[in-house]
């Protein structure tokens, strides 16, 4: 175990007394790990939404860019290596499967959230009118379910 594992072990285990009636540490973890991760996505999503595209669209020449996808975008390309390390160093850290092959099957279930993202967002905001935040934060409470289930039982089984 490095150092740094051991810091974020002994961080996170400060506050599991109050959550293990609730959970198993393993799943504490998931959702320590990635309730951070997402929170920091969704600040840069909010940041990069608001007082970087100034929630206009950008034109890129042969394509449009809504600042909410392009934001989400940014935000993706920032927590995709930070939640991957994290669920491979702290959260599951008990598999055997190999780092490659953990990645691999990582990055599947991820490209398959980008698209679930990308659709329930374009769906949320540009068909039924929401607020890009809301709608943000919603699609992230279903894709965190959609996570957990697939890390779990296949990405570091």
């Amino acid at each position: 175990m490095s150092k740094l594992q051991a810091v974020v072990f002994k961080f996170l285990d400060i506050f599991y007394p109050v959550f293990n009636r609730f959970m198993d540490k393993q799943t504490y973890h998931y959702l320590a790990c990635g309730g951070s991760n997402t929170l920091f996505g969704l600040v840069i999503f909010f940041y990069f939404e608001h007082y970087v595209f100034h929630q206009h669209s950008i034109d890129i020449g042969i394509i449009e860019i809504h600042a909410h996808i392009a934001a989400f975008m940014i935000s993706f390309l920032i927590t995709f290596p930070i939640g991957f390390l994290m669920s491979r160093y702290i959260v599951w850290n008990d598999s055997n499967l190999a780092g490659k092959k953990q990645l691999f099957r990582h990055m599947l279930f991820v490209v398959l959230s980008v698209f679930m993202n990308y659709g329930l967002l374009k769906l949320f905001v540009e068909y039924f009118n929401w607020w890009p935040m809301p709608s943000q934060f919603l699609t992230t409470c279903i894709i965190v379910v959609f996570s957990y289930i697939t890390q779990k039982y296949i990405s570091f089984k």
